[in-house]
């Protein structure tokens, strides 16, 4: 195994609705793109990460992983992000590693903290929702990650937990005032923290396999319900 100052590491992240390629060496961050707000991750992930890889004068198959943010989030952003990272791992022959998209933005949250509640929006009045708990040098899973009514989550979150993630971009200003929030530049999952996540994730030597990885879906899309609704 290369030591870890030498791994080279690209880095995707396309859950949220602005999505970000990244590349790293070691624990260094080397180069980020931010993709069109648009979500046209598509059309403009493959160019992103060629430009990166010039831009240090590495070749794909000098990459040693492919960090993938595996949600949840947007479905088609998802789609498109794990799809990119699995065909780069494969052509590449490097490793592959998702990482939860929930777990990188905990890593964000003030250490100061003992409790977050990490949102993103489930539609329909609805969140996906996980706790998470500063145990002594790490945020760890207090709870599993769920789709609960937005009112149900209110009704029993823990009295010191403060909110995180990207369903705060819809949520905040209808939340109670008595309910915590994290600085708006914590709420979106960043390429360190997936970093941080897969290192941690090959130093212990796991490995996922580019024909299995999926997303991480707790519920069909909404195109999918309508179309189970129809009965098809």
């Amino acid at each position: 195994m290369h030591p870890s100052t030498d791994l080279r590491w690209l880095i995707v992240e396309t859950s949220s609705r602005m999505g970000r390629v990244a590349v790293a060496e070691g624990e260094t961050m080397r180069g980020e793109r931010r993709l069109d707000e648009a979500r046209r991750h598509a059309r403009d992930l493959t160019p992103a990460v060629a430009s990166l890889l010039a831009e240090r004068g590495w070749k794909p198959r000098e990459i040693h992983a492919a960090i993938v943010s595996r949600g949840p989030g947007s479905y088609t952003g998802l789609r498109v992000g794990l799809m990119s990272a699995k065909t780069f791992a494969h052509a590449a022959g490097c490793v592959l590693l998702g990482v939860d998209t929930f777990a990188a933005i905990a890593l964000q949250a003030p250490t100061a903290l003992e409790r977050v509640d990490v949102l993103a929006d489930a539609q329909q009045d609805k969140i996906y929702v996980q706790s998470f708990v500063y145990c002594g040098e790490d945020w760890q899973p207090a709870t599993a990650l769920a789709i609960r009514p937005v009112a149900d989550w209110l009704a029993a979150r823990a009295a010191d937990a403060a909110a995180t993630g990207p369903g705060l971009h819809k949520w905040a200003a209808r939340l109670p005032s008595h309910v915590p929030l994290l600085d708006a530049s914590l709420w979106e999952p960043q390429p360190a923290s997936l970093l941080r996540l897969g290192l941690r994730r090959y130093r212990a030597g796991e490995r996922d396999d580019p024909m299995t990885l999926e997303p991480l879906y707790l519920r069909p899309s909404s195109a999918e319900e309508q179309w189970q609704a129809r009965g098809k």
